[in-house]
């Protein structure tokens, strides 16, 4: 009895039939609604109406600047503590690393409730949405800014430290040359795992901005409410924004043409 000769490409079937379900399949159907209209006739009716509607746009442009302000605060957060944890011969700091990364073990809508209540003791919930919406934003995803950064400081050859000092170089002059372009594929990495989840997470927005602050996220949860190919093409244009910023950050270069080109 032969059996059937096993190849590397029978693994890829299981990931093959998983795209097309289940990303594939649902990237048709809003392609499919978002230029349709009510009566499924191919329309650009969704598309002119949302770049003509000032309020979506400045939705937009909120969304973009909450992400911003978010990824940057992380970033001069999770930098410093994530260089030090790296470099230092702390015999506890993996301990010290588990306490950054432990309230994402812990339940979403909790850890915004806790901090709703925290807002709500202080007396600023209700008084400063946009304030409380960066802060609940840059709470959620500091630890995925920490964690890559940690990464990628860990990976640099504490040799190329001595070499600098032997050069004469100085600490900034090490860091610039050395630990910021060996670190950058880490950069990369967490302000992508910061700066899109931020623009869509409408629901820090609403428990923290008492429902005042509206992003493009809160837009597609309300339009497939109502309208399917409205939040159809809202999605779609998110979708568009998302890559061009994942392109922009080189998040689809390798690792290694990240680390030469800055080097």
């Amino acid at each position: 009895m032969k059996f059937p000769r096993f190849s590397r490409k029978t693994l890829c079937i299981p990931y093959a039939v998983f795209l097309l379900f289940f990303v594939i399949a649902p990237m048709l159907v809003i392609v499919f609604y978002a230029f349709t209209d009510t009566n499924n006739h191919i329309s650009f009716y969704n598309f002119s109406q949302f770049f003509s509607d000032p309020v979506k746009l400045s939705t937009i442009a909120y969304s973009v600047v909450i992400a911003l302000i978010t990824t940057v605060v992380c970033l001069l957060l999770a930098y410093p503590v994530a260089y030090i944890l790296a470099r230092s011969n702390l015999r506890k700091k993996s301990v010290i690393l588990l306490l950054f990364i432990t309230p994402m073990w812990i339940n979403f809508v909790l850890r915004v409730n806790a901090i709703r209540e925290l807002m709500n003791w202080i007396g600023i919930l209700g008084e400063a949405n946009y304030f409380n919406t960066v802060f609940g934003m840059v709470y959620d995803f500091l630890p995925f800014m920490i964690l890559p950064l940690y990464t990628s400081l860990l990976k640099i050859d504490p040799s190329l430290y001595e070499a600098s000092a032997d050069l004469g170089g100085n600490g900034f002059t090490t860091f610039t040359r050395i630990t910021l372009p060996l670190s950058f594929p880490g950069i990369v990495s967490g302000i992508t795992m910061v700066f899109l989840p931020s623009m869509t997470n409408y629901v820090v927005s609403d428990m923290l901005g008492n429902s005042k602050v509206t992003i493009i996220g809160k837009f597609i949860e309300t339009y497939f409410g109502t309208d399917w190919h409205m939040g159809s093409m809202i999605a779609l244009i998110l979708l568009i924004i998302v890559l061009a910023t994942t392109l922009l950050t080189g998040g689809f270069k390798e690792d290694e043409n990240i680390r030469g080109a800055n080097l």
